[in-house]
């Protein structure tokens, strides 16, 4: 997804090392490799890794997967690096297999795991509070009937996919089911964004950009829902030396700090048509870059 987009801002060629923290299928790797850099490949998922492995061999030793989480790149790739791109969310693969328990279009475990270790979103619907749960729902998804919603679950605690989305549709009066999206979309987003921890995961980081890159290194980052969006905006004004562009009316503009780093594009970039049209997850897709300059 974005993917010559992404490859243009990071402008991989011979020499440079690129780290591609969601690592997934390998599609912007093998881009990245194609071009001559050196990437690594990471993910917290071994089935990705095994896979990508597989398709990647043919770049031999310019490519090495490395299990873990981007956040942690710091520790886990020798740097620093030329650049580091990010694909948040799911996967493709991981939503296509109905037993890893992402999607609500296939019956599968309520799991939503990105590794094979800690607590699946059964486990966390059973564990946490009504009130929390709602709480979740609504931070993480700005879902309107968290309340309902999360009663329902806490009534049924759900352990399949199907069983969850029945308890959604129970929470949701039925006339405000919305038109565009599937009524458990929202549920199914937030759920998976506690599970993973992923907004803790961006903002780790996003810290982490000034030590991870180089002088002249870049960071590209592709973001899916606005809250991802807005943290990627906002630390990379900071890193910019500019102040949130939410600041109160009326309020002075101040500096956040020193500029280390410029924006390679003030507004996100979207999706062709084209690629809207093949695939329609792209159509929320936002990318935005930053190159470090001192």
């Amino acid at each position: 997804m974005l993917l010559e987009e992404a490859v243009a801002l990071l402008e991989p060629s011979e020499g440079r090392v690129i780290i591609d923290g969601t690592l997934g299928g390998g599609g912007h790797t093998e881009a990245l490799l194609a071009r001559g850099a050196r990437v690594f490949g990471i993910d917290r998922d071994p089935r990705a890794l095994e896979a990508a492995s597989l398709r990647l061999a043919r770049f031999g030793d310019r490519f090495t997967p490395v299990q873990g989480e981007f956040a942690d790149a710091v520790s886990l790739v020798p740097g620093p690096v030329h650049g580091i791109l990010l694909d948040l969310g799911v996967s493709s693969p991981q939503l296509d297999v109905a037993e890893r328990g992402f999607s609500f279009m296939n019956d599968g475990p309520l799991d939503m795991r990105m590794a094979a270790t800690g607590e699946t979103a059964a486990e966390l619907i059973a564990r946490l509070p009504e009130n929390e749960l709602a709480d979740v729902l609504y931070r993480y998804a700005d879902e309107r009937h968290s309340r309902g919603i999360a009663r329902e679950l806490k009534a049924r605690l759900p352990k399949t996919t199907k069983e969850a989305v029945d308890a959604v549709k129970a929470g949701v009066p039925r006339k405000a089911w919305p038109k565009e999206i599937n009524v458990a979309t929202r549920t199914f987003q937030a759920l998976r964004i506690a599970v993973n921890a992923e907004l803790d995961q961006l903002e780790r980081a996003l810290a982490s950009l000034p030590t991870l890159l180089v002088t002249g290194g870049r960071a590209a980052i592709i973001s899916f829902h606005s809250l991802e969006d807005r943290a990627v905006k906002h630390a990379f004004r900071a890193l910019c030396g500019e102040a949130p562009d939410d600041t109160p009316r009326g309020l002075p503009v101040v500096k956040v700090q020193r500029a280390d780093f410029k924006a390679l594009n003030r507004k996100p970039i979207v999706a062709s048509e084209a690629e809207a049209e093949r695939n329609p997850r792209a159509r929320s897709a936002k990318l935005r870059g930053v190159e470090k300059v001192s």
